[in-house]
């Protein structure tokens, strides 16, 4: 009985200093929540003060909550660390290299987020990574607002962690959601899983159906983080709509939609009546063609090819839209807003009104049109010999698509030659110049990626017609090339004239996506020499699996390892072209960056001091660059969102039917497969694996059944069954049907 007692005393000592250990850390994490939530309203109340701050004027403000003594530790605990400082005897000042940034926050679903393109309050180090904000951390913030937050540690991996110090500015006041009547107050759930709550609203003049799509006004001043209040502003219908769908997407992004009636008056006065112009070279009798897609609206290019001796001459016009869009105009900042257009299935979101973008500054056959024009000399071998640019007047004399072209040049059919007769000589230089200019670049090493895109095709009713993969021909690769020189000859006139423009830079990948991609090409069976990070070896990576069952894996994965091309005023070439001096030109109609491009061309060849004023010259052209940069982004996920809501819809119809793809990705959780014909990706959930229990194998990017021993590898073909969509999340969930080598 003794031996007993003392054993059970021994414990009970063993669990009181346990628990007291417990109590003493609770204690101290709340000391350490406390002491931060009063440092944060420091710096909040220091960075908001347009003048230093007396240590009474921040008691006062303080001690409502918190203890003088508190208040004292805190500040003398803040002086010590230099993230503020004393200005005179008694006031403070927030330290130049206190560890504060401002950026908008990415959140999560899960609620935790991240601070986006951060910048440094004044001068704190600068961030290699985008500060990751816990839920616990993040305060009221919601997805999209503009915060100050301070960050505390930086993680091994080099990610920074922070909290939110200060709410700048709210990043919306609408959400878009699902309408749900209720007998105590109808409610909405957002459609964005980045707000994750939901929201109380009044049923009174609310004649929305059930699960209809809203958009409603919140209160911020009434919010938790389960619930908010607000006010149903618009009810767009049912959510299998397309244009609602759109619409859905368009409050996602946030994305600018209708023009002002300021901008679209200013449009309307516009007018294409020609007047002669020392600046304007008349080039009506030159034999511009353009060539584009079927559907295509806006023609912003047009180009004509003649033989010369020495080689051929290549006209690239492009359309002349600052001639209509003057810096400082409605026009102007609304499609600066924008940054680009964005291209949905069947529907578009133009960055100019409808009279530029599909009238005045469409090069339409059989109009006159203003243009800025390259006149490009080249050797037999797509050598440059000569570049000139100027203003012009142009006259398209045919509309030529990429099937009549290459039914023309490829397929030689004879009853579609003699509809164009009159054209035959100028397409086929153009195809021997395209010739030229495609191995010429090749040889340099610009990195040809053979990645299909999906085109979808809506019926008139608005219904998806058909998903498929888009066939590319030469006669694409013939504007293309085109393009890139104008694009290359006019990058170069800015390089060696020293002008303030706009560069298109794509910069080396980074030395360790690349290392990894190598490990994981070995997995594959590809025996590729040393990675030398330059475009070249890419270009061989890419040629080496050119036609095998691995190439659409290989070159999706290649592409993943490069850094995103951007817009910037410091030239820094172009590593996926190969190219030292790289810009975009030649689509102004829908790119705001060419825009630019083109006032300082013009600027640039005309050295006129009145057109110098008249244009006005860019005073801060690398924050144009950062923030064209960040729209082009936003459209192209917009873009890609829009295509995936789609395909989820259009598979939806598609329940239980089998279809070919291949195992793009496998984790611990999922399989992810890629049907290649169209373009559409889902998962198998490890769950839904039910012959054997699969383990993932990270180094070898495969799973492997326990017992069985059965391989599902990245890049294996796979007979997969459609199980189920999930339209609310965009999911579509397979199991597989048969395994394929």
């Amino acid at each position: 009985m003794e031996k007993t007692k003392k054993v059970s005393m021994s414990k009970k000592r063993k669990i009181y200093r346990y628990s007291s250990t417990a109590e003493e850390k609770t204690r101290n994490q709340q000391r350490r929540v406390i002491q931060h939530r009063l440092e944060n309203n420091i710096f909040a109340y220091l960075y908001s003060s347009e003048k230093p701050v007396t240590t009474r004027e921040l008691s006062r403000f303080l001690s409502a909550k918190n203890s003088e003594s508190e208040i004292k530790s805190i500040i003398d605990s803040l002086l010590s660390q230099k993230y503020i400082y004393k200005n005179g005897r008694k006031q403070l000042v927030l330290h130049k290299t206190a560890p504060l940034y401002k950026g908008n926050l990415e959140k999560n679903s899960k609620g935790f987020g991240f601070i986006t393109e951060p910048t440094p309050y004044l001068n704190a180090a600068p961030l290699a990574k985008d500060p990751y904000i816990s839920a616990a951390k993040m305060g009221s913030a919601l997805h999209g607002d503009r915060l100050l937050i301070r960050i505390t540690r930086i993680r091994n991996d080099n990610r920074p962690e922070g909290e939110v110090v200060k709410i700048l500015s709210h990043g919306r006041d609408t959400i878009a959601g699902f309408y749900f009547p209720q007998k105590q107050g109808s409610i909405v759930h957002p459609e964005d899983p980045r707000f994750p709550f939901h929201i109380k609203v009044k049923d009174s003049a609310v004649k929305a159906h059930e699960g209809d799509a809203v958009i409603v006004r919140i209160n911020r001043d009434n919010q938790s983080s389960r619930e908010m209040s607000g006010e149903v502003i618009e009810i767009l219908g049912s959510p299998d709509n397309i244009d609602v769908q759109m619409r859905l997407v368009i409050e996602k992004f946030s994305l600018p939609h209708r023009f002002s009636g300021h901008a679209l008056r200013e449009a309307e006065k516009l007018s294409d009546s020609f007047k002669s112009s020392k600046d304007r070279l008349d080039l009506r009798k030159v034999e511009h063609i353009t060539i584009d897609g079927e559907t295509a609206k806006d023609f912003d290019d047009a180009v004509c090819v003649k033989k010369t001796p020495k080689g051929f001459l290549l006209y690239v016009s492009i359309a002349d839209v600052s001639y209509f869009v003057r810096p400082g105009s409605y026009l102007d900042q609304e499609a600066y807003a924008r940054g680009t257009s964005i291209y949905f299935p069947g529907r578009v979101i133009p960055m100019l009104p409808e009279n530029l973008s599909n009238n005045l500054c469409s090069l339409v056959p059989g109009k006159d049109r203003f243009t800025v024009t390259a006149i490009l000399d080249f050797d037999h071998n797509g050598k440059l010999l000569k570049k000139e640019f100027t203003r012009s007047v142009i006259h398209s004399h045919r509309r030529f698509t990429y099937t009549t072209v290459k039914q023309i040049l490829i397929d030689k059919d004879s009853s579609i030659q003699r509809l164009h007769k009159p054209f035959l000589t100028q397409l086929e230089s153009a195809y021997e110049l395209a010739t030229a200019l495609y191995a010429k670049r090749k040889k340099r090493g610009s990195i040809g990626f053979t990645l299909p895109e999906t085109e979808i095709t809506l019926a008139d009713s608005g219904e998806i017609a058909t998903i498929s993969t888009l066939k590319r021909n030469f006669a694409h690769q013939i504007i293309e090339e085109f393009m890139l020189a104008a694009n290359e000859a006019v990058a170069d006139l800015f390089s060696h004239s020293h002008s303030k423009a706009l560069y298109r830079i794509h910069e080396q990948p980074d030395v360790e996506k690349v290392q990894e991609f190598c490990v994981f090409a070995k997995t594959m069976g590809l025996h590729l020499t040393k990675a030398d990070n330059s475009p070249e070896w890419f270009a061989g990576v890419v040629e080496q699996c050119k036609g095998t069952k691995t190439e659409y894996l290989i070159n999706n994965l290649l592409l993943r390892t490069m850094k995103q091309a951007r817009y910037s005023p410091d030239n820094a070439g172009h590593f996926g072209l190969a190219s030292s001096d790289y810009t975009h030109f030649t689509s102004p109609i829908r790119r705001y960056p060419d825009l630019l491009v083109h006032r300082e061309l013009i600027r640039t060849i005309l050295k006129d001091t009145t057109e110098q004023k008249k244009h006005g010259r860019s005073l801060n052209l690398q924050e144009k660059g950062d923030f064209l940069s960040a729209r082009e982004r936003v459209a192209i996920r917009a873009e890609r969102e829009m295509n995936e809501r789609l395909k989820v819809r259009y598979m939806k119809k598609r329940i239980g039917e089998t279809f070919d793809g291949i195992i793009s990705g496998v984790n611990d959780f999922a399989m992810f497969v890629e049907l290649r014909d169209l373009g559409i990706s889902g998962s198998i959930g490890i769950k839904n694996l039910k012959d054997d229990y699969y383990l993932h194998d990270e180094k070898r990017y495969r799973l492997i059944g326990e017992l069985s021993g059965t391989i599902y590898q990245m890049g294996d073909s796979i007979r997969v069954t459609l199980l189920d969509v999930d339209c609310q999340r965009n999911r579509i969930n397979f199991v597989p049907s048969e395994k394929s080598s």
